[in-house]
């Protein structure tokens, strides 16, 4: 029910098309995530800031210390409800280390804790964390600010790569207002839709025939983040050089209204 880990994270924009080439070198290697099938699977983030934005700045600042809260469901969005289980989590950067805190609650209880700013029932085990986020949600005054979502298809590694982790998002989209994850909303896309934020997540080290692909392909690491796109995308911040630019965007184009069955956890 509490989740944490620490791992390195390189992320990589790339065109859709050699995404999906892509895709199918790394599929020899490694596993399709249970939960990816052919069309992947849906990712929805709330994400909560001060009024001064102070997340968002110390991602662009580039902080050696940084953090962020976000309540997060997988699957989607259209079927969530009270009891819908989804997951509080911290995210902290730490020089280049990333490390993600997580707990599970029904979606009612994420909701009263970080929106009325109380503490839920729980287990004993996640009593520390959930009493972090609380304290975090009180002493600067937290509040929703922007939601994310998208469409992953994830790899998982075995034998000598075992924890190695490879994403790929794409149709990234989010709104600044009705936050509430199962709300009939509009949202736009933040990154172009031709474009696809692939990222590589390791344990310990990267292998060396991810590292020859990428470099093979003359891939640049980005420091893109999907929050900062919609915080800027909708005018909350002016753009950073960090953004993507946002030309050739659909201005309608919101995937979860197909509403596909995609199971609830990732």
């Amino acid at each position: 029910m509490l989740h944490a880990f620490n791992r390195y994270e390189i992320k990589y924009l790339v065109d859709a098309v050699e995404a999906a080439e892509i895709r199918e070198e790394i599929e020899r290697r490694l596993d399709r995530d249970r939960h990816s099938g052919d069309r992947g699977y849906g990712v929805w983030s709330v994400y909560y800031d001060t009024r001064q934005l102070r997340f968002y700045w110390e991602k662009i600042e580039g902080l050696k210390f940084r953090r962020k809260l976000r309540v997060r469901h997988y699957g989607d969005r259209f079927s969530v409800g009270e009891d819908t289980p989804v997951y509080v989590e911290i995210k902290q950067r730490v020089n280049r280390v990333t490390q993600k805190r997580r707990a599970r609650l029904p979606y009612r209880d994420a909701l009263l804790l970080c929106d009325g700013r109380t503490l839920v029932e729980h287990e004993p085990a996640q009593r520390p964390f959930l009493e972090e986020v609380l304290d975090l949600v009180l002493r600067l005054d937290l509040r929703a600010v922007a939601t994310t979502g998208y469409t992953r298809h994830a790899y998982l590694g075995r034998d000598a790569d075992v924890g190695l982790r490879v994403t790929f998002d794409q149709r990234i989209r989010g709104r600044d207002r009705d936050f509430h994850l199962g709300a009939d909303a509009d949202d736009r896309l933040i990154v172009p839709a031709r474009k696809v934020i692939m990222e590589v997540k390791a344990d310990e080290r990267v292998p060396y025939w991810l590292t020859d692909l990428t470099a093979k392909r003359s891939l640049q690491v980005v420091r893109v983040s999907k929050y900062c796109q919609s915080v800027e995308a909708h005018g909350l911040a002016p753009r950073s050089v960090f953004h993507v630019p946002d030309h050739d965007l659909d201005t309608d184009l919101d995937a979860g209204r197909s509403r596909p069955g995609v199971p609830l956890e990732a």
